[in-house]
């Protein structure tokens, strides 16, 4: 440890006229020189950021004597780095989620030159190398190591009555039509997330033209469509929530409310005699969902998920709400709580006397999809490795399985019919090439059933979704986090009908290069078939200041069939098509 006089005169600079204890800020054994590994692969670049939470305007804490100094201008710009950077594996409360926690407790004992180093090199463990990479400046690096030295501010509650005050409805009940008053193929729409605009572009998939671009919250992370297909509904991470009529004449939202600060999950109610009554979304913060009326989205009933972790029987405050989906057998919402492991079936029949059944599974709940038969929902404990399958007739976990690979991020997941092992379920990683299909079937091939029955190798780490279809003989893996421009710009393809042999082999298909926009490194990302099952689409995601573009291709030949380009097209990430996202076909 570096005891000069050079490094005691830049503490005391940073402490102030305040001398913090040397105790803390020197215990021997934390800081480092460079460690023998960089946290620099893929699975370090996926930030679960909380973007909107850095751009609330918070208040220092109460300050203590021995905090190091800190003005409100680099506490401003240090919160926004903790919440875009850090928040979403560390905690909004810095109590720990993925990632350790960074309580003042345990930051004050490593200190100063160890939180820096940490910062600057990052860990094999997952810690992103924040300083060599290049992402934070050494002044950056310096500012963070001091912002996690005193106690994180806290943001604002959001209850029923500050959700009321955002919740408009644009066009009421009445003043809509009643019947289609367009002559737009609706099932065969694609609602196309423009990340940085704040939109979505509602895309033909017939003509492959844009119909129209609303406004919506900041990056848009799903769609999802009411039961009858009249409603599309948008959350962006800013807890914005758009609902918009597919009906009327010229596309539009009829109703918005902002659910919290930040969120990630929509979803309508499904079952039969339920169908549109209902919506339900979840937040990252405050950690709670909204049921809401599915006309109008007046907000009806919030539910905390602060609760205790399944296993260690601990409290947590501030568990996630990460995937809602509608169960196709109950009139109940499926919703995955994220910290504590927790998969919560809310039965939507009474909400006035709410029943919820709390199933425990695994830690780290993130993001997963229903096998073939709609009966089984498969979710990803992403930082466990692991996926988690309830059974959503009987109401019970089923299984949790180990995923062989480093971080499952399967999207929605892929169906497939596999020669050898019947019905399987297949997720990517974040951090290896591995491709996991996990069989689905205990009636047919009960002795594969949740289990791992065939590992893939695709193209390599920064997997985010994988992609199939009914009537499709192929399975579309992207990497669009990989570090080499190559890969982030390809997708592997499988043939379904091969997977029984001993080493398959995968077809690369090189998207950002037909789609020939120039200027930039874009990452190719999320196939989405159109609803025919015969062309699968791919968004080629740009910088906001260059060309992005949509590839189209023939799933038959993987062949290009063509290229969407526009103006408009400013960052498109997701895109759902109306007939698949509401019929849960993948």
């Amino acid at each position: 440890m570096d005891t000069t006089p050079r490094r005691t005169l830049r503490l005391a600079a940073l402490m102030g006229s305040v001398a913090l204890p040397l105790a803390f800020l020197a215990m021997p054994g934390y800081a480092q020189e460079k460690p023998k590994e960089h946290a620099d692969g893929p699975a370090a670049a996926y930030e679960p950021s909380m973007t909107t939470l850095g751009k609330l305007k918070l208040e220092i804490p109460g300050r203590k004597p021995d905090d190091p100094v800190i003005t409100p201008a680099e506490f401003d710009k240090a919160k926004q780095i903790y919440f875009e950077r850090c928040a979403g594996c560390h905690g909004v409360l810095r109590k720990g989620a993925t990632g350790k926690p960074l309580t003042t407790d345990i930051t004050r004992e490593r200190g100063y030159e160890a939180l820096k180093d940490f910062i600057t090199y990052g860990s094999p463990a997952g810690m992103p190398n924040w300083g060599t990479s290049g992402e934070l400046s050494e002044a950056e690096v310096d500012l963070m190591a001091r912002y996690i030295l005193i106690e994180p501010p806290q943001p604002p509650e959001f209850g029923m009555e500050e959700m009321k005050k955002t919740w408009k409805v644009l066009i009421p009940v009445d003043q809509r039509p009643k019947k289609p008053e367009n002559d737009l193929k609706r099932d065969n729409l694609f609602s196309v997330t423009l990340r940085d605009t704040g939109q979505i572009a509602l895309i033909d998939g017939g003509t492959k033209k844009i119909v129209k671009v609303i406004d919506t919250g900041y990056a848009v992370h799903i769609s999802r469509i009411s039961a009858s297909g009249r409603y599309l509904f948008v959350i962006g991470r800013d807890a914005k929530l758009d609902m918009i009529d597919l009906w009327m004449k010229e596309p539009s939202k009829v109703a918005t409310v902002k659910i919290g600060s930040e969120a990630r999950s929509v979803e309508t109610s499904k079952m039969k005699g339920y169908e549109d009554k209902y919506a339900i979304a979840g937040s990252y913060w405050p950690p709670q969902y909204v049921i809401m009326d599915g006309d109008t989205l007046e907000p009806l009933k919030i539910k905390s998920t602060r609760g205790m972790i399944y296993d260690s029987q601990e409290f947590h405050p501030e568990p996630r709400v990460a995937a809602i989906v509608a169960s196709h057998y109950r009139p109940e919402f499926i919703v995955n709580v994220k910290e504590t492991g927790k998969v919560l079936l809310v039965d939507y029949s009474d909400i006035k006397n709410l029943n919820t059944t709390e199933i425990e599974a695994e830690r780290f709940l993130h993001d997963g999809g229903f096998d073939s038969t709609k009966r089984y929902f498969l979710v990803a404990a992403n930082a466990r490795g692991k996926v988690a399958v309830i059974d959503t007739k009987e109401g019970k976990l089923t299984a949790v399985i180990e995923t062989g690979g480093q971080t499952p991020h399967p999207g929605r997941g892929a169906n497939l019919n596999h020669p050898k092992y019947g019905p399987v379920w297949v997720t990517s990683h974040l951090g290896d090439e591995t491709v996991a299909l996990i069989g689905t079937d205990p009636e047919g091939h009960p002795d594969q059933a949740w289990k791992v029955v065939q590992q893939l190798e695709a193209l390599g780490g920064g997997s985010l979704f994988v992609k199939s279809h009914p009537k499709s003989d192929h399975l579309y893996v992207d990497a669009p986090l990989n570090p080499e421009a190559e890969i982030s710009g390809s997708v592997a393809v499988f043939k379904v009908s091969e997977l029984g042999g001993k080493e398959p082999k995968y077809k690369v298909l090189p998207i950002a290069e037909w789609a020939a926009i120039g200027e930039g490194q874009p990452r190719v990302v999320q196939g989405e078939y159109n609803q025919a099952g015969d062309e699968v689409w791919f968004s080629v995601w740009n910088s906001k200041d260059k060309t992005s573009a949509i590839v189209v291709v023939d799933d038959k030949t993987l062949k290009l069939k063509s290229v969407i380009k526009d103006p408009k097209l400013i960052t498109p990430t997701g895109k759902f098509n109306v007939f698949n996202t509401r019929n849960d076909v993948y």
